[in-house]
Parts: C-alpha cells; structure tokens; sequence
C-alpha cells in the first residue's frame, strides 16, 4: 500500500533505469544578458585556469610531491574501494537470488537484506582469499623452480647458442660470414664483460637494497588487508553511499545537468566494469589454456611463461605479444625446435582468444575501433606506464562516448543526421545548413531535364 502522496512504481522498472537511456540537455532558454554574463564567466574562468596551469607547470615538483603524499595516506581506502569494486558482482548475484529466497522461506526475519549482504560480503571474500590462496600453492613452487632453472641454465645456454653460431659462421668464409663472426664474438665480449662487473655491481645494489624491499612489500601487504576492511564498509553501505552522492549532484548542479552526470556515471560504470572483469576472466582462461598446452608439449618454464602469458594478456591488442617475446626466447635458448612451436602454440592461442574468446567475454564493452584502441592504449602507456596501458583503453572509451554525445546533440540542434554513414561522399550540408546527397540531388536533375 501507498503512502498518500506517492505515485506508485511502475512494475517491471530497472533500477537506474531512468539514468541509463540519455537524459536531454537542458531546454529552458536564457535572456540575452544571463547569455552575455555567463559567456563573459567562462571567457574569465578560461585565462584563470590558463594563469593558474602556467604557475602550476613552474611548481610541477611540489605539486607531485603533495600528491603523491596524499596518494600514500589514501592508498588504504584506494585499495578498499577497488576490492569492493571487484567483489560487488558477486555481492549483487547474492542479493538477487538469497533475500527472496529468506523472505519466502522466513517472512517472520525483518532484516533479510542486510542477512543476504552480510553474506554476499562473507562469500566474496572467501571466493577471494581462496583464489589467492590456491593460486599461491599451485604458481610460487612452479615458478621458484621454474626462475632457479632459468638462473642456473640461461648462462650455459648462451654460451651453447653462442658456439653453435660460431661455428656456423666459421664455415662460412665470405665477407657476410667474417663480419657476422666479428659482430658475434663483439657480443659474446660484451655480454661476458657486463655479467663480470655491470652485473655483479647490480647485484650488490640489489641485496643491499633487498631490505628495503622487504619493508615495503610487508607495507603493503598491511595497506591490502586494511583495504580488505575498508571493501566491507563500503558493499555494506554502498547504497547510502551512492544516494548521498546523487543527492550532492542534484544540489549543485542543475537538474538537466544533473541527471547528464548520473547518466555518464551509470555508463561509465558500465564501461570500466564490462572491460576490466571481462579482461580479467579472460586473462585466466588465456593463462590455463596456455599451462596446459605447454604441460602437454613439454616445454620448459611451463609456469613461468603461463603466468607471464596470462598477466600481460590484460593489456589489449599488444598483451599477447608482450608476454610472448620474452617467453620465446627463453625457450629458444633452452631448445630451438621447442621455441618454434611455442611461436606456432601462441600465436595459435591468440587467434583463438581474439575471434572467439575475447568477443564472447568482452563483447563491444568500449565502442572502440581497432585505431582508437591503439591510440589509447599508446598514450596511456606513455603517461602512466602499465596501469596506463589496461586502463587507457576504457578511460578512453568513456572520453569517446562524452564526445559523441556532445557531436551529435549539437547536429541534432541544427537538426543535421547523427548517423556516421551520412556524411560519406555523396553527403554534405549546404550553404543554408540543410542536408543533401549528391546522388539525390543528380536524381532530382535528371527527372526534371535539366
């Protein structure tokens, strides 16, 4: 039963379904000297924020240093909220089917909600410490093994390739033959003068700064676990949470403008959580499938290169290749008929994983075409190194979206086709902002004659 006052709920309606289609912009028109004040606004907010980035550039190292302390104090609740991020699926999927499930079977029990949270929370982060835990067992002995083998062997490996080489290339007498040998045994000298000192002087540093090392890691480890506790506040209260927000939004801003931030915050959401769960799904199925075919080739660094293979499989389009050139040559210093199949075996995998795993997983979560993809993933590599590189690709993503929102608002004002396929080289507007083809326009003139 309704409260007196309240309109009732539409049945069937989604939650946020309101935000999820595109609210309009703003329709309510301004005299000419609001327009007049606001323009001149922008036009002083515009220099301002010039002035200030100018001072800001000449102090760009404070600036860092500010942030970079913030981001020290927060990093506890910076981990929290992306954990929370993570496990809120599997908080959802138990709220969906276990607080019906109590209010029918218990209708007496008041607080089913905040039961089937409780126990969405709990179930998460089992399922959590459970993957980390069994990943640890089964990947540390295989890839401390895998990392001692390497160590042990790579430099009689070398040595080994190195000969094979030479002595290839003593048979050959031309001149292509001679200077291949000079530029091998340059190499060869170069490689054993490093190792004997560049090397053994890197290593000193490392084991000096190995305790160093070992603090930081047990620091963060202790940010993790706090993080852990903070994920739980949040998934218990993320609907308060997000209602404060919303109710912050609407009383700033405008309600047209308002429900534009809503909009963009659902879709972003939507974005960032279809690529980076998808990816990470993906990323595991890539790794087993790459264990297996290994274990069943018999390769070396089985472990190893799975888990490199798997990891670098997150960063779109040049993950595959990341984790696959190192990987080969690893294998191919260790037998050169096993590192041609581990070619022919990845790139087999890849093919797999990006014309039927990957669309199945992913979907069209970006909107991307293969160009922007590669652009975003370049520059967000670039800027912000490999989290720039995974997160580049949805931060763009969403930037692209706003773009064409904004476009094709502005066309549909001149009251222009939004459609891409509109504007090809037959389409064009004329002189007084219409729409025409030329093909169109042909067709007209040829009908009438002329």
């Amino acid at each position: 039963m309704n409260r007196e006052g309240e309109k009732p709920e539409k049945e069937g309606k989604k939650e946020n379904d309101y935000y999820t289609s595109q609210p309009s912009f703003g329709s309510k028109k301004t005299s000419r000297f609001w327009h007049q004040i606001s323009r001149d606004v922008r036009i002083f907010v515009v220099i301002a924020a010039c002035i200030v980035f100018y001072f800001a550039l000449l102090r760009m190292t404070n600036i860092s240093e500010v942030f970079g302390e913030i981001y020290q104090v927060l990093k506890p609740i910076i981990y929290g909220l992306v954990i929370a991020y993570l496990l809120n699926p599997i908080v959802k999927l138990v709220d969906t089917h276990f607080e019906p499930w109590i209010k029918k079977k218990f209708p007496r029990i008041k607080n089913a909600g905040g039961i089937s949270r409780g126990a969405g929370i709990l179930l998460a982060i089992v399922v959590m410490f459970a993957l980390i835990v069994a990943l640890c067992n089964m990947m540390i002995p295989e890839l401390y093994r895998s990392i001692r083998d390497m160590i042990l062997t790579v430099p009689s490996q070398l040595n080994r390739f190195i000969g094979k080489m030479t002595e290839v290339m003593s048979t050959d007498q031309s001149t292509i033959g001679q200077m291949a040998e000079a530029v091998l045994k340059e190499a060869s000298d170069a490689l054993q003068t490093w190792m004997r000192t560049d090397l053994l002087n890197q290593v000193n540093v490392l084991m000096s700064n190995l305790t160093v090392g070992v603090i930081n890691v047990v620091k963060e480890l202790c940010y993790v676990l706090i993080g852990v506790i903070v994920s739980v506040y949040v998934l218990f209260s993320k609907e308060k949470f997000a209602s404060q927000c919303k109710k912050l939004v609407y009383a700033i801003m405008r309600p047209s403008r308002a429900n534009m931030v809503l909009h963009l915050t659902i879709k972003s959401n939507e974005i960032f959580g279809g690529f980076i769960i998808g990816k990470i799904i993906d990323s595991a199925i890539i790794g087993v499938l790459c264990f297996v075919g290994l274990s069943i080739l018999d390769m070396p660094y089985t472990m190893l290169v799975s888990v490199i293979v798997g990891v670098t499989n997150v960063i779109p389009f040049f993950g595959p290749y990341i984790g696959a050139i190192p990987s080969a040559v690893l294998i191919l210093l260790s037998d050169p008929k096993m590192g041609i199949y581990f070619i022919i075996f990845v790139f087999l995998l890849q093919q797999l994983d990006g014309n039927i795993i990957g669309p199945k997983i992913l979907g069209d979560s970006t909107g991307l075409s293969a160009f922007w993809v590669v652009f975003s993933i370049l520059f967000g590599g670039g800027m912000f190194g490999f989290v720039g590189m995974i997160l580049g690709v949805p931060t763009f993503a969403v930037i692209y979206y706003i773009v064409k929102m904004l476009v094709n608002h502005q066309l549909e004002n001149h009251t222009l086709p939004t459609d891409t396929g509109a504007y090809d080289q037959f389409g064009y507007v004329n002189n007084e902002g219409e729409y025409a083809r030329v093909d169109e326009a042909t067709e007209k003139k040829e009908e009438k004659g002329e």
